[in-house]
């Protein structure tokens, strides 16, 4: 009989060993911050947490500021429905809706360590700039998103503005659900995404 090699750590690629090293570092990494705030985490605290030396989890991250961003990137991704090209604006937004909706378990989870990145990241210049890069990149990148999958003349603002419009009050909707989860209900995600997308009368 075959063995997968998945069956067998000693076969498995070091492609996937190093990631597996560097999703228990973010997972332990996301604990502390969790516990302590960003602030006070240190990559020795992080590698001990996670069973591993600092050798790994600087041979993953080069400092505590490129552990910020991974730890964003993982657990704070930007949301992107599954829509057909071509669908209507406010199918679109319905559809970010639902998106939006269904990271909230995981949103919730993440949503004290990345308050304390953000709030820690206003007083660090460089990772500041490091935060615009990706963001901008983010972006750029839901810009050319909506672009393609919108019909032509169907949005009402241009796609570079409108994105971070989306972003603002997705951001907005997200974590003033977390602080009052009964007053920021799924319908209000609704209602918003769908103001937003009606036509003027």
């Amino acid at each position: 009989m075959e063995t997968d090699v998945r069956d067998n750590p000693r076969r498995r690629p070091k492609g996937d060993k190093r990631q597996r090293t560097r999703t228990a570092l973010l997972a332990a990494a996301r604990e502390l911050v969790r516990e302590t705030g960003f602030e006070q985490v240190t990559m020795e605290a992080v590698a001990r947490r996670a069973g591993m030396t600092s050798g790994a989890i600087y041979g993953n991250f080069k400092n505590r500021d490129d552990l910020l961003i991974a730890l964003s990137d993982q657990y704070w991704a930007p949301i992107a429905p599954d829509v057909a090209p071509g669908s209507s604006f406010a199918e679109i937004l319905a559809a970010l809706a639902e998106a939006t909706i269904a990271t909230l378990p995981e949103r919730r989870m993440a949503a004290v360590g990345y308050l304390s990145g953000r709030a820690y990241a206003l007083g660090q210049a460089e990772l500041r700039k490091k935060v615009h890069e990706a963001t901008a990149h983010d972006y750029a990148a839901g810009a050319e998103w909506l672009r393609q999958t919108t019909k032509e003349g169907d949005l009402p603002m241009a796609p570079e503005t409108l994105v971070r419009v989306i972003h603002a009050m997705s951001e907005g909707l997200v974590l003033q659900h977390v602080l009052t989860p009964d007053l920021v209900t799924d319908d209000v995600f609704r209602a918003a995404f769908a103001a937003l997308g009606a036509k003027e009368r």
